[in-house]
């Protein structure tokens, strides 16, 4: 099936710093690294870039500052597909960035500063609105200001649309009942699942308890991703655990945006909720065989041939 309505994104654009050693630093610690590179990056760019690169029809809405990185960022979007018609340039506001530090396993520290980021709001959602009352599936994570993707949330659910929300980074007062009801589905890793229910899952049993907390609250969907070891699915009357792919990760870093957006494609082609989600746990698998962000994104070939 090819979707006739868009996937849209609404949430954060960065660029990327990302500097590799053999181990991450200690606090007050200096060590040398093997390289750097500049990329595409943002937790909302990432799904975007994601969702394209599988074919998707994606529409980017956020901001970006009147800069140099804003110029890279816009441009790289139209390199994966992304429509960004809909992303506004911000004179007041710099283009957000992150400096990620990647060790040798793959694992990765982060420290991200918004910028534009954090000035987007009910205006963005308002130019844009035509295109949230059409949208298929709405992208959300929480590097923009929580009550303008409520906002789009909304007008999203008023068009018949569904929205995903990837809570990351959760908030340290976690999040209200409110924000339970606004969104169709949640994406939680373990760290985020303990953060919203109490429970940081190592085991199928346990995710499966943290879902069933999570569907309780108001989601229709709830999917619990364990990294290395597996994912937990829970709604739409279904539930079940997808094991891990087995691939050697390079780095982690987008992994889990290239799930989303690669569950956003297959829910919006028609795909029911235990396959969106084995197609997604695929792309967040080869996203770890690929160094970078929005760069480490699958192609639908490369999905399809890992799934057999």
């Amino acid at each position: 099936m090819i979707p006739t309505r868009p996937i849209v994104v609404f949430g954060s654009v960065n660029i990327d710093v990302c500097a590799y050693s053999d181990r991450l630093p200690r606090p007050g610690e200096t060590v040398h690294g093997t390289r750097y590179t500049m990329g595409l990056g943002g937790k909302g760019a990432n799904q975007a870039a994601a969702a394209a690169r599988l074919g998707g029809q994606v529409e980017m809405v956020g901001r970006i500052g009147s800069d140099a990185f804003g110029e890279m960022a816009r441009s790289r979007l139209a390199d994966f597909g992304v429509h960004t018609g809909h992303l506004s340039s911000d004179p007041g506001h710099p283009t957000g960035i992150a400096a990620i530090g990647v060790e040798s396993s793959g694992e990765n520290c982060i420290t991200v500063v918004g910028g534009a980021n954090m000035a987007v709001s009910g205006e963005d959602v308002a130019q844009a609105a035509p295109l949230f009352g059409d949208a298929a599936i709405l992208l959300l994570q929480l590097e923009i200001p929580l009550a303008a993707g409520l906002t789009a949330a909304s007008a999203v659910r008023a068009g018949g649309g569904r929205i995903i929300l990837d809570p990351a980074p959760v908030p340290h007062a976690g999040l209200a009942a409110d924000v339970f009801r606004a969104v169709d589905a949640m994406t939680p890793n373990e760290i985020e699942t303990e953060s919203l229910v109490g429970l940081r899952p190592t085991t199928p049993d346990e995710a499966a308890v943290a879902a069933q907390r999570l569907t309780e609250r108001g989601l229709s969907i709830a999917i619990v991703k364990m990294g290395a070891k597996g994912v937990w699915y829970r709604g739409l009357g279904q539930q079940g655990y997808i094991p891990p792919f087995p691939v050697k990760a390079v780095d982690t870093v987008a992994a889990g945006d290239c799930f989303n957006g690669g569950l956003a494609f297959a829910l919006a082609r028609g795909n029911d909720l235990a396959t969106a989600v084995r197609f997604a746990a695929a792309c967040g698998a080869l996203a770890t065989t690929r160094a970078g962000a929005a760069d480490s994104a699958p192609t639908l070939m490369d999905v399809s041939a890992l799934l057999g």
